[in-house]
C-alpha cells in the first residue's frame, strides 16, 4: 500500500480534530496547554509512540516528545515540531465556535496550527495500522510557547533537530497553498516610559504622562518601517485611574525583516530609542530574536520531494520565503534541511475567523504520508 492508497477519511479526521481545537489553550495559560498536550499525548501513544513529557519552565507548560517504533530507533531521522499553543485566551470558542460551514471549518487555533499537527498524528495512525514502516524514524516535539517566540524551548527544540537529518512543520499552508522554505527574521523588543504622577484634575501640570509619551514614541518607532524591515507595537499596558498622570507605560514591538542585516540595523534603531525626553524615561530592551532562514541544498531537496508528491497528487505544490516567524527559523537556519507550512489550508489566523478549508485535510495528510515513505 502506498500513500496514495491509504484510507483518510475527511469526517474521520474531523471527529478527531474537535476536541483539541475544544480544549483552549493560549501561550500564557500554562495549564490550558498542559490540558492540550495531555490529548495529543493520549493520540500519540494510541498510535503506538514512546511519550515522554518535558516540564514547562519560565512560567510556560511542558513539551511533549513521541518517538514512533523503529528498527533504527534513536539513529537520526524525521523530526516534526509543531507548538500546540495559541494566540487565542480563553473563552474565543464562544465568540469562534466549533462549526462545518461551506466547506469550512472554523475554531481557536485550527489553522494555526493545530489543524496541521492533527493531520500528522492522523498520518502515523493510518502507516501504524497499514503495518508500513517509515524509511527513517519519526520523532514529533510538540511545544508550549511558539506564539510568544519560543523563549523556553529554543534549545530543546535545535537539540532536536540536531539529532536528525530532517525537520518537518506542519504549520498552515502560505495564502497561495505554497509550502515555506524559508523566513525573515524576527526580533520582539519591550518598551517602557516612566514619567512623573499626579492628580489629572488639580495638579495635571505637575505630572508627566507616561502615556502620552509612549503615544509619541509608537509613532515614531511604526515610522521607522521600510520595505526591508518593520516595526509594529502590538501590546499596550498602562494606567490604573483616570484622574492619575500615568507614571508608567509598556508596549510591545515587533520587528521583522528580510536579512539578518537589515534586522541587526533595526535593532540598533530600536536601542538608540533609550533615553530621557521631556523628563520622561525611555527604556527599550530587546526580547526573543528569530534569526534568517534561507533556503539552501538540503531544504530545497526536500521541497522537491515534497513537489513530486503534491504532482502525484494533483496538485502544483508552489513555495517561498515568508514573513511570520515560526520555530522552522531555528532548524533552517543551522543548515538541517526543513520544510515549513504544509499543514492545512485556510485563512483567519490569529484571527475571529479563523478556520480551514476542509478538503486540505486528507490533501496535506496524503502529502506529509508522502514525505514520511520518501525520505530517506
Amino acid at each position: 500500500m502506498s500513500y496514495l492508497d491509504l484510507p483518510f477519511d475527511t469526517d474521520t479526521m474531523l471527529a478527531g480534530l474537535k476536541p483539541w481545537i475544544e480544549c483552549e489553550s493560549p501561550t500564557y495559560d500554562a495549564a490550558a496547554v498542559d490540558r492540550m498536550m495531555d490529548l495529543a499525548a493520549y493520540d500519540l501513544a494510541a498510535v503506538g509512540a514512546e511519550i515522554e513529557r518535558i516540564p514547562g519552565r519560565m512560567g510556560f507548560g511542558g513539551s511533549l516528545r513521541a518517538r514512533l517504533p523503529h528498527k533504527d530507533f534513536g539513529k537520526p531521522g524525521i523530526l516534526v515540531s509543531g507548538h500546540l499553543d495559541t494566540v487565542h485566551p480563553i473563552g474565543t470558542l464562544e465568540k469562534n465556535p466549533w462549526r462545518v460551514e461551506d466547506g469550512r471549518c472554523y475554531g481557536p487555533g485550527i489553522q494555526d496550527m493545530k489543524g496541521g499537527n492533527f493531520v500528522t498524528v492522523e498520518v502515523l495512525r493510518q502507516l501504524a495500522l497499514a503495518g508500513i514502516e517509515t524509511p527513517l524514524p519519526i520523532t514529533v516535539l510538540f511545544t508550549p510557547d511558539e506564539e510568544v517566540g519560543t523563549p523556553s524551548t529554543r534549545e530543546l527544540i535545535e537539540m532536536e533537530a540536531r539529532k536528525n537529518k530532517y525537520v518537518l512543520v506542519p504549520e498552515p499552508a502560505h495564502h497561495d497553498g505554497s509550502a515555506v522554505t524559508g523566513r525573515f527574521a524576527i526580533a520582539r523588543f519591550n518598551v517602557r516610559t516612566y514619567g512623573r504622577p499626579s492628580h489629572a484634575g488639580w495638579a495635571l501640570k505637575d505630572g508627566r504622562s507616561a502615556i502620552a509619551a509612549m503615544a509619541r514614541k509608537i509613532l515614531e518607532i511604526e515610522a521607522m518601517t521600510t520595505e526591508d524591515c518593520t516595526f509594529s507595537v502590538g501590546v499596550i499596558h498602562a494606567g490604573q485611574w483616570v484622574n492619575c498622570v500615568s507614571s508608567s507605560c509598556e508596549a510591545q514591538v515587533l520587528s521583522m525583516a528580510k536579512r539578518q542585516h537589515d534586522l541587526d540595523e533595526g535593532v540598533k534603531r530600536m536601542l538608540a530609542l533609550n533615553g530621557e525626553e521631556n523628563d520622561v524615561v525611555i527604556e527599550v530592551t530587546r526580547g526573543v530574536t528569530r534569526p534568517v532562514w534561507e533556503p539552501d541544498e538540503g531544504t530545497l531537496a526536500v521541497y522537491e520531494t515534497a513537489r513530486g508528491i503534491a504532482g502525484e497528487l494533483g496538485f502544483d505544490l508552489t513555495h517561498c520565503s515568508a514573513g511570520g516567524g515560526s520555530d522552522g527559523n531555528f532548524t533552517g537556519a543551522l543548515g538541517i534541511p526543513t520544510l515549513d507550512s504544509i499543514g492545512v489550508r485556510g485563512a483567519g489566523l490569529h484571527t475571529l475567523n479563523e478556520h480551514i478549508e476542509v478538503d486540505s485535510l486528507v490533501e496535506r495528510a496524503r502529502l506529509i504520508a508522502g514525505l514520511f515513505l520518501k525520505l530517506k
